[in-house]
């Protein structure tokens, strides 16, 4: 960082908020990563204390320190637990952007975060190549949940078992939408998310389905691409600023009373994030950020708490069995709870049985997973074993993120569990 008297002001400001962490060890029982690793260094309040002493501990090998950031989730347990409030999760934000400004951002990162993804139409056309070249990288793991592994590719992604691209992403398959509203109607803004657009297509077209049921408007337009949860998460806040300047773009001009999405964290972005770091662009945009923040929904929350959607009642005697994972921006972040299960609940042909633990976090974590997939699946192990504990046929879950972990774990231990969104079961119960 250039600015070293930024620095030193950016450094004291996170002293300031980490002075009401007490020490007190609450955060090392809900840790997901403590509880793979056992190393203190890994629990909130040892993170906090490195932050405590960061600027010598940046001076003596900022890498470590990077490194040691780096070993979170930002699953946000650590934040729901701790008794003085203390907000931990900015707090670690704060200090890997500091820490990368300090260090440089890396050439991969640099180009994906700011080259790649705030160019919607460049980010569309290298996945639209690459769904159709999959087949020379990628084979099938024959497991039951249809994932793929590219052994050759293990170097770079780990023994990763997962879903391969859509052969036609959402965005191909409907072009740009905006469809009239009815007469005293409802009409959203539909943000699939990255997933939503390029991989779990089946499930965003279930999102479309169940709103065009209940006569909701959809306007979903042109240039929509990354939230910018990914590159904030791995200390590039500039990154997600230029993405986010993009989607404020592309959703400027509609007319729509709600924003969805059907994931988690892209919804608890929009909510939580935009306005935060929308004022670094200009006050236009930190006011739009504030408009869309205001109508940001989830999915489930929205067919619940304003359609007004209910449990069928009793489920048919032959009902399939699924248990439901909480994903950590969903219920952490939004405190979306009881909706996703009510959902489900809606299609009678389901029976809605609870895993153990259902709330703790599968060892996703967007770029942890990447970086780290040794203890993502260490810890993606303990969620699974709960899934088969509890008996049930199908796990759901309302974060594509998360239905990619679960695949993953489920797919190298063949599992016969599907692994589906909460929306896809609600709308295979309406014609």
């Amino acid at each position: 960082m250039s600015n070293l008297h930024e620095l030193s002001q950016r450094l004291m400001a996170l002293d300031d908020r980490i002075t009401a962490c007490m020490k007190c060890g609450m955060c090392q029982a809900v840790c997901p990563m403590f509880g793979a690793s056992g190393m203190e260094a890994d629990v909130a309040r040892g993170k906090l204390a490195l932050i405590d002493n960061l600027a010598h501990e940046m001076i003596q090998d900022p890498e470590a320190v990077a490194d040691k950031l780096g070993r979170c989730l930002l699953c946000g347990s650590c934040q729901a637990s701790c008794p003085p409030g203390v907000q931990i999760m900015d707090v670690f934000m704060e200090a890997r952007e500091i820490v990368n400004a300090y260090l440089g951002l890396h050439p991969v990162k640099k180009m994906i975060f700011r080259a790649l993804l705030p160019q919607p139409s460049v980010f569309n056309l290298a996945m639209r190549v690459g769904a159709p070249m999959q087949g020379l990288m990628f084979r099938s793991t024959g497991a039951p949940q249809g994932t793929v592994c590219a052994p050759m590719l293990n170097f770079m992604l780990g023994d990763r078992h997962m879903r391969p691209l859509a052969k036609k992403p959402l965005h191909v398959r409907h072009g740009a939408l905006d469809e009239r509203r009815q007469p005293g109607g409802i009409k959203v803004a539909f943000y699939p998310g990255c997933m939503g657009d390029k991989m779990y297509v089946d499930m965003a077209e279930a999102c479309l389905k169940v709103l065009r049921h209940h006569n909701v408007a959809v306007f979903m337009p042109k240039g929509l691409t990354c939230c910018g949860i990914p590159a904030l998460s791995s200390g590039d806040a500039d990154g997600m600023v230029k993405q986010m300047k993009v989607n404020l773009k592309a959703l400027d001009g509609g007319d729509f009373d709600y924003i969805l999405s059907p994931c988690g964290s892209c919804t608890s972005t929009v909510k939580e994030l935009w306005p935060r770091y929308a004022g670094r662009i200009g006050a236009v945009e930190k006011r739009k950020a504030d408009q869309l923040a205001a109508k940001a929904m989830d999915i489930n929350a929205f067919l619940v708490d304003v359609l007004k959607v209910q449990p069928a009642g009793t489920p048919a005697g032959n009902a399939t069995s699924v248990t439901y994972h909480d994903s950590c921006h969903l219920k952490k972040s939004l405190g979306v709870v009881s909706q996703p299960r009510a959902v489900m609940a809606a299609n009678p042909a389901y029976k809605v049985v609870e895993m153990a633990e259902p709330d703790r976090c599968c060892g996703c974590g967007g770029s942890f997973n990447l970086f780290h997939y040794d203890y993502s699946r260490k810890i993606g192990q303990r969620k699974r074993d709960n899934v088969v504990a509890s008996q049930a046929e199908v796990v759901a879950a309302g974060c594509p993120a998360c239905m990619m972990q679960l695949e993953d774990v489920l797919s190298h231990n063949k599992d016969r569990v599907r692994v589906m969104h909460t929306v896809e079961i609600y709308a295979e119960s309406l014609k």
